[in-house]
C-alpha cells in the first residue's frame, strides 16, 4: 500500500512529501522474506509522525498501537496484548477525525488477516515464521528463481554464452522471455532505493542478440537411468520439465497435439512480439540434449492417457489453458464473433485473416485483448475498438502493451459492459454496450463497476473477438482429480495429482492462466519431483564462474527502456518490432547491479536443477 495515502495532502510541505517519496521507495524495495510485522510497523510508524495531535484516536491511539505491535515484534507479547491491539484498530479506525489515524489503524487491521501466522508465530514462538529471511529479491520473485545478478554480471564482462547458460540452470528459454517476459524480478530490484529498477528483460534480450541460443552448448545428461517419462503438452511448461529430465538421465517422450512445439508461446503470441525463429532458437537447444522425443499431431484422449500411465515410469500433464472463453449475451454465436484464443492460435499457423474493411470490436483488458487488437490491425481493420468493463488503469494487461496499441490506432472503450450483438441474416452488425461507473472496492483491492444510470449504445461493427479469458481443456482427463468448477487439475505440494502415484501435473492446467515464467519455474519444479519419485536426487551445476562483485556504482542513471520502431511503420506488418540495447546502453545497465547475491540482501540459498 502507498503510504502517501495515509497523509493528508494540505498538511504536507515539501520536505515531507521528498521523505516520503524515499520512505516509500524504501517499503517498496523490501525483498520476500523480510517480516511483514516489521514492515507494517514501519508504515505505523510513517503514519504517527504526522498526526496533527487533534483528535485523541489519533493522537494517544496511533502510539499504544505501535508500543502493542512492537511487543509483538519483539516476541513479549501474549495473546491479551495482540486482542487489546486488534480492538484498538477497530476503535481508531472507526473514530478518527481524518485518513491519517483511519487508514493507519485499517492497515494494521488488514496485516492481522494477511499475515495472521506470521502475528501468532511472535506470539507463541517468540520468533519470525521459519520462511522469513533475507534473500535476494529478483531472484524470489522470479518463478523459475534464476540468478539474476549472476548473469547480469557476465554479460557485464561479455560472456554471453555463459550468461545463458546459467540462465538455462533455471530457465531453458531465455530467448523466448528475452523478449515477453513480465519481468516480476524487477518488482523488488533494491537499485528501485537510488534511481530505477535495472532493465533485467533488456539486458537478457542484448545476451541472446550476441549469440544465438541454439549455438550455445547445453550440458551434459547424466548417465542414462533408463527410466521413461511421458510429457502431455508441448508448451513451455512440458518442454521446461523434458529439458530437466533429460539432463537427469530420463527418457522423455513429449506428446504434442499441435503441428509444432511451442504451446502459446507459437500459437498466443504474435510474431510481431515474439519472433518464431527466436522461439525455434530456444526449442532446438532444448531437444539437443538428446534424451528426448517429440511425437507432433498427436492428441492424448481418455484412452491413450490410460496407456501412457502404463506404459511410462511417470508422467507429466502440461496442457495449459488452450481454448478462449466467452461471455452469454445474445448474438455471441453470430457469424463474424470469434474467440481471441482462436484467432491468435489461426495467426500462429499462418492463417492471417484479411480484416480489409470491417470494424473490429475487441472485450477485454489483458494481454491477450491487447494482442488479439493489435494484431487485427496488422489484418488491415479499418478500425479496432476495444471495450472493456473497467477503466485503463485497471487493465491487466502490460502498460507498454496498452500504449502500444493506441500508438497503432486502437481505440480504448473504457467503462463500458457488453450487453448484446446486434446481428442481421445471421452476420454482426454491432456491439450493444451498457455504461459503467466506478464503485466501493472489492475484495481484490480495485475499484468495482455498477452500471451506470445511462442509456445503452450500439457500436457498428462487422467483427467481435472475445479475449475475457481462457479455458482448460480437461475433458479427456476427468477421472484426474479435475476441480469441477475451475477444470483445472488438483496436485499435492509434490505436483502429483491427489490419488495419482505416478501422475503429476503443472502450469496453466493447475494455476489457471498465467504468465510464461510461472509456467516454465512449474516445470522445473515437476521435474524436480518427478526426479525424486523416480528414486534419484539429480543436480547439475555448471562450473560457470561468476565475476566477483565490483564496488557499488552509486551514481544515479536514468533507466534505458527498450524502443519500438515507429507505430506507421510496424503496424503494417507481424515483423519483430522491438529494438535492442546498445552496447553502451547494456553496460551502463549492468553497472547499476548492486549485486544484492553478495551485498546487503541475503544470499542465494539451496541447490539447483
Amino acid at each position: 500500500m502507498d503510504t502517501k495515502y495515509l497523509i493528508h495532502k494540505n498538511v504536507m510541505n515539501d520536505k515531507t512529501t521528498k521523505f516520503l517519496d524515499r520512505f516509500v521507495k524504501r517499503v517498496k524495495a523490501n525483498p520476500p522474506g523480510v517480516c511483514p510485522i516489521a514492515v507494517q510497523l514501519a508504515f505505523l510508524q510513517s503514519a504517527r509522525s504526522q498526526t496533527c495531535g487533534k483528535c485523541v484516536p489519533c493522537r494517544d491511539g496511533l502510539e499504544q498501537l505501535e508500543n502493542m505491535m512492537r511487543l509483538i515484534l519483539e516476541g513479549k507479547a501474549d495473546m491479551s496484548v495482540y486482542e487489546d491491539m486488534v480492538a484498538l484498530g477497530e476503535m481508531i479506525r472507526d473514530t478518527a477525525d481524518c485518513a491519517i489515524g483511519y487508514e493507519a489503524a485499517r492497515i494494521v487491521l488488514e496485516s492481522t488477516d494477511l499475515f495472521h501466522d506470521e502475528y501468532m508465530s511472535h506470539i507463541n514462538d517468540h520468533c519470525c515464521q521459519d520462511d522469513v529471511g533475507q534473500k535476494v529479491p529478483c531472484i524470489s520473485y522470479c518463478p523459475a528463481h534464476v540468478d539474476i545478478p549472476g548473469y547480469i554480471a557476465l554479460i557485464g564482462e561479455h560472456r554471453y554464452a555463459d550468461a545463458i547458460n546459467l540462465i538455462r540452470q533455471d530457465n531453458p528459454f531465455p530467448t523466448a522471455c528475452a523478449f515477453i517476459c513480465e519481468h516480476p524480478c524487477e518488482e523488488k530490484c533494491r537499485r528501485d532505493l537510488l534511481d530505477s529498477p535495472v532493465n533485467i528483460r533488456g539486458l537478457k534480450k542484448f545476451a541472446v542478440d550476441q549469440i544465438a541460443a541454439d549455438q550455445v552448448k547445453t550440458p551434459e545428461c547424466n548417465v542414462a537411468t533408463r527410466k521413461k517419462v511421458a510429457i502431455v503438452g508441448g508448451g513451455p511448461s512440458g518442454l521446461t520439465a523434458a529439458y530437466y529430465l533429460s539432463l537427469m538421465g530420463h527418457h522423455v517422450d513429449v506428446f504434442e497435439e499441435r503441428e509444432a512445439l511451442g504451446g502459446m508461446l507459437r500459437y498466443g503470441i504474435p510474431n510481431y512480439r515474439l519472433p518464431k525463429d527466436r522461439l525455434d532458437q530456444d526449442i532446438n537447444a532444448i531437444l539437443s540434449t538428446g534424451n528426448i522425443e517429440v511425437h507432433l499431431n498427436h492428441a492424448v484422449d481418455e484412452k491413450r492417457m490410460e496407456e501412457l500411465v502404463n506404459e511410462y515410469n511417470a508422467v507429466y500433464v502440461a496442457i495449459g489453458a488452450q481454448t478462449g472463453k466467452s461471455v452469454k449475451i445474445e448474438g455471441v454465436e453470430a457469424e463474424g464473433v470469434y474467440s481471441a484464443v482462436d484467432f491468435l492460435g489461426d495467426i500462429g499457423r499462418g492463417n492471417v485473416p484479411d480484416f480489409s474493411g470491417k470494424r473490429v470490436v475487441v472485450v477485454g483488458g489483458g494481454n491477450v485483448a491487447m494482442d488479439a487488437a493489435r494484431s487485427a490491425i496488422r489484418c488491415k481493420a479499418d478500425e479496432v475498438t476495444v471495450i472493456y468493463r473497467r477503466r485503463q488503469v485497471d487493465m491487466t494487461a502490460l502498460p507498454s502493451e496498452i500504449q502500444g496499441a493506441i500508438e497503432e490506432g486502437v481505440e480504448l472503450l473504457t467503462l463500458n459492459a457488453p450487453r448484446a450483438i446486434s446481428t442481421r441474416d445471421g452476420k454482426v452488425t454491432g456491439f450493444v454496450m451498457k455504461p459503467q461507473r466506478i464503485f466501493e472496492y472489492d475484495r481484490s483491492g480495485k475499484p468495482g463497476v455498477t452500471e451506470a444510470n445511462a442509456p445503452e449504445r450500439e457500436m457498428p461493427c462487422e467483427v467481435v473477438l472475445m479475449a475475457i479469458g481462457q479455458d482448460i481443456v480437461s475433458a479427456p482427463f476427468e477421472k484426474y482429480s479435475v476441480n469441477p468448477h475451475r477444470k483445472t487439475f488438483e496436485t499435492e505440494d509434490t505436483t502429483r495429482i491427489k490419488g495419482y502415484d505416478k501422475v503429476f501435473a503443472g502450469g496453466d492446467c493447475v494455476f489457471g492462466p498465467a504468465t510464461v515464467i510461472k509456467a516454465i519455474g512449474a516445470g522445473k519444479v515437476a521435474a524436480l519431483n518427478i526426479d525424486e519419485y523416480l528414486g534419484y536426487h539429480h543436480k547439475y551445476l555448471e562450473d560457470i564462474q561468476v565475476p566477483e562483485p565490483r564496488e557499488n556504482d552509486r551514481t544515479h542513471y536514468g533507466r534505458v527502456h527498450l524502443t519500438d520502431i515507429s507505430a506507421r511503420e510496424r503496424k503494417k506488418s507481424f515483423e519483430p518490432i522491438e529494438n535492442g540495447m546498445s552496447y553502451e546502453e547494456a553496460m551502463q545497465e549492468c553497472g547499476k547491479c548492486l549485486r544484492c547475491d553478495h551485498f546487503g540482501c541475503g544470499s542465494i540459498i539451496g541447490g539447483r536443477v
